[in-house]
């Protein structure tokens, strides 16, 4: 049975992988509070494909 809480699972992609040549898309998997934060999530993580920290944001 699934749980019916506020907590969700969202992926977060890099927006600028998609822009470069370069080959391969950063992903995360993290988890927010969907009362407390109903936009989309938006954070600075690390892309090893890029080598440097880029902003990642929620994908549906």
């Amino acid at each position: 049975m699934a749980k019916k809480g506020n907590r969700v699972q969202v992926i977060l992609e890099c927006t600028e992988s998609r822009e470069s040549d370069v080959p391969g898309v950063s992903r995360y998997v993290s988890v927010k509070n969907r009362k407390n934060s109903p936009q989309r999530l938006e954070l600075k993580k690390y892309n090893k494909f890029l080598r440097r920290h880029t902003i990642h944001r929620e994908i549906k």
